[in-house]
């Protein structure tokens, strides 16, 4: 470590706590009211609308090519569940308490990609060919969106590429949609993908272009070659504000399926939310779009492997993206592939940095425990890095700082009234070969 670095940190302690690998909990000090912390972003409600919008426009193209989102009249949604099995099981095996009730809201089964970066990186994808489309006087908004899936526009899309880095679930995402659209599209995927997200993109459509390193450098390399051609859009998971709106929406969302079930959230009424953190997009995007529907009643924690931190040491030491969690002597590799990343996005730090609860990290083990407990009480089978999600109510009341945070807010009279939400980030296109490999897989 760089003692210039160090001596610029805050929470030393719990920093050295993370250089040795241990599982620890940050609680951000920085918190403000949502009255306070929103109007300092950049974006607003209104561009969540935006977006929104945007979705329902396309959702006639999407229903023609992917008949799968009939049930949604072709928008992106997924399920949200309430699991009390999973709930006892938690309670019984981790020894700890879950007041009130638990749901999982599972964007591990949205349609076309299955993951949450369904929400964000389809939603690019997507704003990007409208864009050409409309400068290049093909579209008009007023226009029934299905004209997309036409020869001509397919024709029109394969004289442009588009390309990414990603660990897994982004790329499927762009991959799918871009190459179903015509476009000529690129995924640079670092050593910790797995085989068969790569099998299936090339499958697909895709050309994929693999790297003996880590997220860092099929980013950079991906964001080089695309920056030399004119042709080509880059889809920037470190900085994009299209990406983050995308998974912003999924707030709106959850909403309406909250009042589809008679749940109500309010100062009496907390909600917790918890999500498997890599670079910070997704679960920054997601957060954001809480904290606007639902203000300082919304609690939420990301969830990071203790070998990549990254979300975790940026937040934590104060200095977002100047660090990574090579700096702290760790790997940066874990067994929850979608979160293998070294370094968070200086974006998405910047917006969570007063409205982020805290962070959770934990060791790989757990997350193939996890899944079995979820498959064996709930019959759902959710990749392992998704499981990460539920370390959170797990731990709520069993670390001193949380429980010290919940008194803090003057919540602890109001917990047995409260609603948890993991965040379930992907797992439903996991071939039954794999998801065996996984059932039979232990750590410790």
């Amino acid at each position: 470590m760089d003692q210039e670095l160090w001596n610029q940190m805050n929470n030393k302690e719990l920093l050295k706590d993370v250089s040795n690998g241990k599982e620890v909990v940050w609680v951000n000090e920085n918190l403000k009211t949502a009255e306070m912390a929103l109007p300092e972003i950049e974006v607003t409600m209104k561009d969540i609308d935006d977006a929104e919008a945007r979705l329902a426009r396309f959702a006639p193209f999407i229903l023609k090519v992917f008949p799968e989102t009939a049930p949604e009249n072709g928008l992106i949604e997924s399920p949200f569940t309430e699991i009390k099995k999973m709930k006892h099981q938690l309670e019984k095996e981790y020894n700890t308490t879950i007041p009130g009730r638990l749901f999982l809201k599972q964007d591990s089964h949205l349609a076309i990609s299955g993951s949450i970066k369904a929400r964000g990186g389809i939603y690019e994808v997507l704003k990007h060919a409208e864009d050409l489309a409309i400068s290049h006087n093909m579209l008009k908004e007023s226009d029934d969106y299905s004209i997309f899936a036409s020869k001509e526009f397919k024709e029109f899309f394969s004289k442009f590429k588009i390309q990414v880095g990603s660990t897994g679930n982004l790329g499927m995402s762009i991959g799918i949609m871009s190459a179903v659209l015509g476009f000529h599209v690129i995924v640079h995927m670092s050593a910790d993908a797995k085989q068969w997200k790569k099998d299936l993109l090339r499958k697909r459509g895709a050309e994929v272009i693999e790297y003996n390193d880590d997220y860092s450098k099929a980013v950079e390399v991906g964001r080089k070659n695309s920056d030399a051609d004119p042709t080509s859009y880059f889809v920037d998971d470190e900085n994009s504000v299209t990406l983050f709106l995308g998974y912003a929406v999924a707030a709106k969302r959850i909403k309406k399926q909250f009042e589809e079930q008679g749940i109500v959230i309010d100062e009496e009424h907390p909600l917790f939310v918890y999500i498997p953190c890599g670079v910070g997009g997704a679960p920054g995007g997601v957060a954001f779009g809480l904290k606007q529907f639902f203000g300082d009643n919304v609690h939420i924690f990301f969830v990071e492997p203790t070998q990549a931190p990254c979300m975790l040491v940026g937040m934590a030491s104060g200095l977002q993206n100047k660090v990574c969690v090579q700096d702290f002597g760790l790997t940066g590799q874990t067994h929850a592939d979608g979160l293998a990343v070294g370094r968070a996005s200086g974006f998405v730090g910047g917006v969570m940095k007063h409205m982020l609860s805290g962070i959770f990290s934990l060791e790989d083990y757990h997350i193939y425990d996890l899944m079995r407990d979820i498959v064996n009480s709930q019959t759902i089978f959710l990749e392992p890095s998704a499981c990460a999600a539920f370390w959170g109510p797990i731990q709520l009341m069993k670390e001193p700082a949380t429980k010290a945070y919940i008194e803090k807010m003057g919540l602890s009279q109001k917990m047995p009234n409260a609603i948890h939400v993991p965040w379930a980030t992907g797992g439903s296109l996991v071939p039954a070969e794999i998801r065996e490999e996984y059932m039979h897989t232990h750590l410790k």
